[in-house]
C-alpha cells in the first residue's frame, strides 16, 4: 500500500458466512448502529476469521471509491488492556474518506460514529519500503514525517464490550484520524529523534481541563514499537499489504480513550517533542 501502488485485493475464498458479516458491520458503520459482539454467539470465532473479514470490508469500501492511505494500530497502549480485555495490538486501514489534515484549531462531525471515543496519537508518513524484521532505528531511517493526531474510534458493540476478535472485525474500531502538518525528520536529527520518541509525554484536556496525561512509554514501549509490531505483525493476516512511500500510519493512543461529544473541545499538550499540538471541536 503506497501512494501509487494499485489499492490492495483480499484473497478470494472467503467464506459466505463472512461475507455476510462484512456486509452486516459495514451496513451497521453506515447507519451509526449496533449489534451484540460477533463471539456473543459464535464463541469460535477467531483472530484469523476476523481479519478475513476486516479485508473484505476493506474491498467493499474501496469498490465504493475509498483510497486506503494507511493503517491504524490499535490497543497498543499497555494501560488500558485491561479495561477492554484486548491484551495484544491490532491493525486495520484507513482511508481518504476518513483521515484529513488540520493546520488550526478545527472542527470535527462526529454525529455518524459509533459511540465514539478519542485518542490522542503518533502519526508516522513512510518514506521508503518497511520489511518484517527491521529494528526502530531501521524503521525511523525510512519515516520521513511525524506528526499528532486525534484518532476517533467507534465501535458497534453497545457498552465498548468485546473480545479482540471482535474489534479486527469491525475494522479495528476505526472512525476518523485528523492530525497536525508532517514534521519533516532531517537526517542528522535521527539519532534525537530516537531518543525523544521513547521519552515524551502528553497531557490531553477537555475544555480547557486535563483529563489524562500518557507517555511515550505506554505504546508499546514507543510509537516506533508500534511501528514494528505492525511491520511484523501484518505478513500474518489476511490484510498482508506491502507498507512503503506515502502510507501513513497512527499508532495508538497515549491516554486513555475517552468518550466524545458534540459541543466539547479536545486538545493536546505535548512535552518532548518538536509538534505541533492539536486542538478539535466536536460537532453533530
Amino acid at each position: 500500500m503506497t501512494g501509487n501502488d494499485p489499492q490492495p485485493v483480499s484473497p478470494q475464498g472467503l467464506d459466505p458466512a463472512d461475507a455476510r458479516l462484512a456486509d452486516e458491520l459495514l451496513s451497521i458503520a453506515d447507519g451509526a448502529g449496533n449489534r451484540a459482539p460477533i463471539t456473543d454467539g459464535d464463541p469460535g470465532f477467531d483472530l484469523a476469521r476476523a481479519y478475513r473479514v476486516s479485508a473484505a470490508i476493506r474491498d467493499r469500501r474501496i469498490a465504493r471509491g475509498a483510497r486506503a492511505l494507511g493503517w491504524k494500530i490499535g490497543f497498543t497502549n499497555r494501560t488500558i488492556w485491561d479495561e477492554y480485555d484486548v491484551h495484544a495490538p491490532i491493525f486495520g486501514p484507513v482511508y481518504d474518506t476518513t483521515v484529513a489534515r488540520i493546520d488550526g484549531e478545527a472542527r470535527c462531525g462526529i454525529a455518524h460514529l459509533m459511540e465514539p471515543r478519542i485518542e490522542p496519537e503518533i502519526v508516522f508518513r513512510i518514506a521508503a519500503p518497511l520489511a518484517p524484521g527491521l529494528s526502530e532505528a531501521e524503521l525511523l531511517a525510512r519515516i520521513d514525517g511525524v506528526a499528532l493526531g486525534f484518532e476517533l474510534v467507534q465501535s458497534p458493540y453497545p457498552g465498548w464490550r468485546f473480545q479482540a476478535a471482535d474489534t479486527v472485525a469491525a475494522f479495528a474500531l476505526h472512525g476518523l484520524l485528523r492530525h497536525r502538518p508532517f514534521v519533516a525528520i532531517a537526517p542528522d536529527t535521527r539519532a534525537d529523534w530516537l531518543a525523544r520518541l521513547s521519552t515524551f509525554s502528553l497531557t490531553l484536556a477537555k475544555d480547557g481541563v486535563a483529563v489524562d496525561r500518557g507517555h511515550a512509554d505506554n505504546v508499546l514501549g514507543g510509537p516506533l514499537s508500534a511501528l514494528k509490531a505492525l511491520v511484523d505483525g501484518l505478513p500474518d493476516t489476511a490484510l498482508a499489504q506491502a507498507i512503503g512511500p506515502g502510507v501513513l500510519v497512527t499508532t495508538g493512543t497515549l491516554t486513555r480513550a475517552f468518550p466524545v461529544a458534540p459541543g466539547e473541545t479536545w486538545e493536546t499538550r505535548i512535552d518532548g517533542l518538536p509538534l505541533p499540538d492539536i486542538r478539535l471541536e466536536m460537532t453533530v
